[in-house]
């Protein structure tokens, strides 16, 4: 495979990634900017857990991080 190819971000990156963002909207004035801020913090979380779930280790479970429990 070339370089040229999209190599998705280690999960560490796209974790950090969204936390930042949901700091940076968190300080936000109320208003429509914000609300699309946290939407963006939001889908990078989920890309994150996502990816996480493609990445782990068949036959054992996924470590709880203890961020959420639903």
């Amino acid at each position: 495979m070339d370089q040229t190819d999209k190599d998705p971000r280690p999960k560490l990156d796209l974790d950090a990634e969204a936390q930042i963002a949901l700091e940076a909207a968190r300080k936000m004035k109320p208003g429509p900017e914000r609300t699309e801020a946290m939407k963006r913090a939001g889908i990078l979380r989920n890309a994150a857990d996502l990816q996480g779930l493609f990445v782990a280790k068949r036959g054992r479970p996924r470590k709880a991080d203890g961020r959420r429990s639903c």
